[in-house]
């Protein structure tokens, strides 16, 4: 079979293992770097400021006012902390609030980073970076971006909601299936993929029946970091423009708006890719919305855009952005198919296809 494809790794350095994010001041050191501003959402500034205490002569404090979509105004004031305290470098201790951060810190500067995720996020081991501004969310993608080290350790999960461990890994998992039907696909992406997808199906009921138990929350980072890895080698599509207009122009929280669109958008676009999509259906049971659909269902996950406190008028102003500078998607898109599509999401309907 004649194959045509272009494939480059990511340059992240994965660390994986219990007990392993112990070892960030070593891969600082490693990364010439002596002075780490440790970053966090205010939820977690005790965990932060947890961090910066083992580092000792290593931290140069802690900035901890992440927060969702990382508007221009948050990174801004971190920056001022930046120059103050003469860092040269950030930890990123969290979810992709404060990766998100990190991030844009990074862009702005080039400062090495140090990721620690507490979540399946998976933006950690993107060159993406998504920032908010004027009531828009925009994505800009560059090597700057990129985090150097990404430390994986599940103990630091365990404390993580079920709530927000189901949302987070139903977030990761629609990196996995926009990537399936991506234009710049590859066999490596893909596989990774489908591996990132089974490691989900198996980690998300495991971790609803027992969160403390450190095999199965492992099993959802290790989902996270393949997910992650292909959202940042290949383009997403359509399901991420959806997510990222609600979230960037109405503050839907972010992992929740992933996990309601998710069946919905897998569901538009399996009509155009079927085989494309046929490891999913095989994974969940059936159709590719509907097993979507009734995997999240099962595990608890929110099911309609409504709960978000979205609005029907809502819906047509969503649609009308979707449509404008439109990702490349497998299927043809439209306001009226985008406006159906949301108004589905919004009820919490069950796919069909």
């Amino acid at each position: 079979m004649s194959r045509t494809f272009s494939y480059q790794g990511s340059a992240a350095h994965i660390v994986f293992g219990e007990g392993r994010s112990q070892t960030a001041g070593e891969w600082i050191e490693k990364l010439g770097c002596s002075r780490a501003l440790v970053l966090s959402t205010p939820h977690q500034k005790a965990d932060a400021e947890g961090v910066a205490a083992r580092l000792g002569p290593l931290s140069a404090g802690v900035f901890a006012g992440a927060v969702m979509h990382t508007p221009v105004e948050v990174t801004e004031a971190a920056m001022e902390v930046v120059r103050r305290s003469g860092a040269d470098c950030v930890v990123s201790l969290g979810g992709g609030s404060t990766t998100g951060l990190g991030k844009a810190i990074a862009y702005r500067t080039d400062l090495p980073q140090v990721v620690i995720p507490t979540t399946y996020a998976g933006s950690e081991v993107t060159s993406i970076l998504g920032q908010t501004e004027g009531g828009r969310k925009t994505t800009v993608k560059d090597a700057r971006i990129l985090p150097e080290v990404v430390i994986y350790d599940a103990a630091l999960t365990t404390g993580l909601p079920v709530g927000l461990s189901v949302t987070s890994g139903l977030n990761a998992m629609a990196h996995a299936m926009e990537a399936l039907y991506a234009q710049d696909r590859n066999p490596i992406s893909s596989l990774m993929a489908v591996e990132g997808l089974r490691a989900f199906q198996s980690a998300l009921p495991a971790i609803v029946a027992t969160p403390g138990d450190l095999a199965v929350r492992a099993d959802g980072l290790y989902g996270a970091w393949l997910c992650g890895t292909v959202l940042g080698t290949v383009g997403m599509a359509l399901h991420h423009k959806i997510c990222h207009t609600l979230g960037g122009t109405f503050d839907t929280p972010h992992a929740e708006t992933h996990a309601i669109m998710l069946p919905h958008t897998a569901s538009f676009n399996a009509v155009a890719v079927p085989e494309l999509l046929a490891p999913v259906a095989e994974i969940f049971g059936g159709s590719v919305g509907g097993g979507l659909w009734d995997f999240a269902k099962s595990i608890g996950a929110p099911m309609a855009l409504q709960h978000l406190g979205l609005t029907e008028a809502d819906l047509d102003r969503a649609s009308q952005i979707a449509v404008e500078n439109p990702y490349w998607n497998p299927r043809p898109i439209d306001k009226r198919s985008i406006r159906e599509l949301l108004q589905h999401a919004w009820e919490g309907n069950r796919p069909t296809s």
